[in-house]
C-alpha cells in the first residue's frame, strides 16, 4: 500500500512538472517577436535617399553655380568622389567606431565591416541596417559641405586624401560624443539632426582649410557666379532634402517627423525672405543668390532644433539665423579677407552654431515650445550646448589644420598659378563642363 501511494505520488509530481514546463513553454512562445515596423523602415529609407539627393545633385549643383564655368566639373567631381569615399569608409570602420559598444570616447570593433547589426537597432523601430544607411548619408554629406570652402584652387588629390582622414578623425569623434552615447550626451547636450555634428564640423573645417589654402586670385576683384540659375536649382533639391535630413532624424514615420518637417520648410522660408530684405537695404536689389543663400541659412540654423520647438519658434530662429549668416559673410570676407569662397562658415557654421545655442529659448512655452522635460533647466540645457558646441569647434579646427598639413606634405594643397587660371575642369580631369566660358 505504501509503495502504491508513493507510485501515485512520483506520477502527481511528474504531471505537474510538465504542465509547468508546458506553461513556462506556452508563456514564451506567447511573447512577441521583435521586428522592425515597415512603415518607419519605409521612411527613413526615404529619408536617406534624400539626403543623398542633397549630397550629389543638390550640392554640386548650388556650388557648380557659383563658381566660374571652367570650374564646375571638378565641384561635380568633388561631391561625387567624397560621398562615394565616406561611404566605404562609413561601411568599413565609420559606424563601429560612432555608434558601437565601446567607451563615451570612441565606438568598438564589433561592428566593422557592418558585421553583427540587429535585426532591430536599440531605442528605435527599425533594423540596424536602415540606421546605419541613414547615418551614412550624414557622413557623407558633411565633409561635402567643406568643398565651398577651396573651390577653383585646391589639388583633387589633396581633397581625396583630406576627407579620408577628415572623416575618420573629425566626423567620426564628435559623432561619438553628441550622438553616439558619448560624453556630450552624457553631459545633455542635444542636436536634432546636425547643427553640431554636420554643421559646426563642416563650417569650422572650412574655415581653417580657407586660411592655410589662401586666397583666390580674383578674391581682390571677384567673379561673379557662372550660373545663378544652377545655384537655385541645386538649393530647391537640398531645400526638398532637407525635409529627409531633419524630418528623418526622428527615426519614425511619425507626429515628430511631421513637426520637424514643417519647423524646417518654415524656416526657410522665413529665411531666405529676411535675406533679400537685408539685401534690399544693404544694396539697393534683391538677388537670387541672395535668396537662396538665406534659405540654405534657415536650414542649417534649424537643423538643430528642428523636433525640439514649435512653428513660430521655428520662424523667428530662422529669422535671426539670416541676419545672422547675412552678417558673417561680410565680416570674414570684407572685415577679415579670408577666402572662404563660397560661404560655407559664415552659413553653415554660424548658422549651426547659433541654432544649437540659442534652441532651448524657443523651447519655452512662451514661443510655443513644449517646455523643457522635469528637472530640465534653461540654464543647464544652455550651458550643454555651449560645452558641446566649444569642444566641437577646438576639436574640429585643431584637427582639421594638423590633417591639411600633414596631408600637404605628401601632396601640395593649391595647385598652380596657370592651372587656377585656366580651372580645374581642364587642369586636373581633362574635361570641360562647358564649352564656354
Amino acid at each position: 500500500m505504501v509503495d502504491r501511494v508513493g507510485e501515485l505520488r512520483m506520477r502527481a509530481l511528474r504531471l505537474m512538472a510538465a504542465l509547468l514546463s508546458l506553461s513556462a513553454s506556452s508563456a514564451a512562445m506567447a511573447q512577441p517577436l521583435v521586428i522592425a515596423d515597415s512603415g518607419d523602415s519605409a521612411w527613413v529609407l526615404t529619408a536617406s535617399a534624400l539626403v543623398l539627393l542633397m549630397a550629389l545633385p543638390g550640392l554640386g549643383l548650388f556650388y557648380g553655380g557659383l563658381v566660374r564655368a571652367r570650374n564646375i566639373l571638378s565641384v561635380l567631381m568633388h561631391c561625387i568622389v567624397i560621398t562615394c569615399i565616406v561611404s566605404l569608409i562609413w561601411a568599413i570602420a565609420g559606424y563601429s567606431l560612432t555608434f558601437g559598444e565601446g567607451t563615451t570616447w570612441l565606438g568598438g570593433l564589433g561592428n566593422l565591416g557592418l558585421a553583427n547589426l540587429d535585426s532591430v537597432r536599440e531605442g528605435t523601430t527599425i533594423s540596424e541596417p536602415v540606421f546605419a544607411l541613414f547615418q551614412m548619408t550624414f557622413a557623407a554629406i558633411t565633409p561635402a559641405l567643406v568643398i565651398g570652402a577651396f573651390v577653383e584652387r585646391v589639388r583633387f588629390g589633396w581633397v581625396v586624401a583630406f576627407t579620408a582622414l577628415w572623416s575618420l578623425l573629425v566626423y567620426v569623434p564628435i559623432a561619438r560624443w553628441v550622438w553616439g552615447g558619448g560624453w556630450l550626451a552624457e553631459q545633455g547636450a542635444l542636436d536634432f539632426a546636425g547643427g553640431i555634428v554636420v554643421h559646426t564640423t563642416a563650417g569650422v573645417a572650412a574655415l581653417v582649410v580657407a586660411l592655410l589654402l589662401g586666397k583666390r586670385k580674383t578674391f581682390a576683384k571677384p567673379v561673379l557666379p557662372h550660373s545663378p540659375a544652377l545655384t537655385m536649382t541645386g538649393a530647391g533639391l537640398l531645400w526638398v532634402g532637407w525635409f529627409g535630413f531633419n524630418g528623418g532624424s526622428s527615426l519614425a514615420a511619425s507626429s515628430d517627423a511631421a513637426s520637424a518637417i514643417l519647423n524646417t520648410h518654415l524656416a526657410a522660408s522665413a529665411a531666405a525672405l529676411v535675406w533679400i530684405l537685408v539685401e534690399k537695404i544693404k544694396i539697393g536689389k534683391p538677388t537670387s543668390v541672395g535668396l537662396v543663400t538665406g534659405a540654405i541659412g534657415g536650414l542649417a540654423t534649424i537643423t538643430p532644433a528642428a523636433g525640439y520647438i514649435g512653428p513660430m519658434g521655428a520662424i523667428l530662429l530662422g529669422s535671426i539665423g539670416s541676419i545672422a549668416c547675412f552678417t558673417a559673410v561680410l565680416l570674414v570676407k570684407r572685415s577679415f579677407k579670408i577666402d572662404d569662397s563660397l560661404d560655407v562658415f559664415a552659413v553653415h557654421g554660424v548658422g549651426g552654431i547659433l541654432g544649437s545655442l540659442l534652441f532651448p529659448v524657443f523651447v519655452l512655452g512662451g514661443f510655443g515650445g513644449p517646455g523643457f522635460d522635469e528637472g530640465a533647466t534653461l540654464a543647464g540645457q544652455f550651458a550643454a550646448q555651449a560645452v558641446a558646441v566649444g569642444t566641437t569647434v577646438l576639436w574640429t579646427g585643431a584637427v582639421t589644420a594638423i590633417i591639411a598639413l600633414m596631408v600637404s606634405m605628401v601632396i601640395p594643397m593649391r595647385v598652380d598659378a596657370e592651372s587656377e587660371s585656366d580651372g580645374l575642369d581642364i587642369a586636373s580631369h581633362g574635361e570641360r563642363g562647358w564649352d564656354f566660358d
